[in-house]
């Protein structure tokens, strides 16, 4: 979802892959300067939301993403954290696991074993 909006708004870029790291990073802080215009928001709003000092905030968008914390405060400032989904891995399970998943499932129920017998009479 994250890169999805952020693709949405890129409309020069094409293949991340063809760019360096430097421009993605430079990309992504035009990006969420994009964003927080969307949402009217001076940097120093953002800035009071997120926790983050108005000059981190301007070097973000000017492509100097100083860690991932940095860039977590500015998303939940924007409150755009479900961007962040698009880094959960998903575990698929192959038609064979779920086959054998079902195999290992109990079918039946067993009765109650009395391993005491009661004592006969005689």
């Amino acid at each position: 979802m994250y890169f999805k909006c952020i693709m949405s708004y890129i409309s020069n870029t094409s293949d991340w892959y063809a760019l360096s790291d430097p421009a993605i990073v430079q990309e992504i802080g035009k990006q969420l300067k994009r964003m927080r215009l969307k949402n009217n928001l001076t940097q120093q709003e953002l800035a009071n939301r997120s926790g983050l000092f108005r000059s981190t905030i301007s070097e973000i968008e000017n492509g100097r993403i100083s860690s991932v914390l940095s860039l977590i405060q500015l998303l939940r400032g924007l409150n755009n954290l479900e961007l962040l989904d698009n880094f959960v891995v998903q575990e698929e399970l192959s038609p064979l696991m779920v086959a054998e998943q079902q195999a290992k499932m109990r079918k039946r129920a067993s009765g109650k074993n009395n391993t005491t017998k009661p004592e006969s009479e005689w």
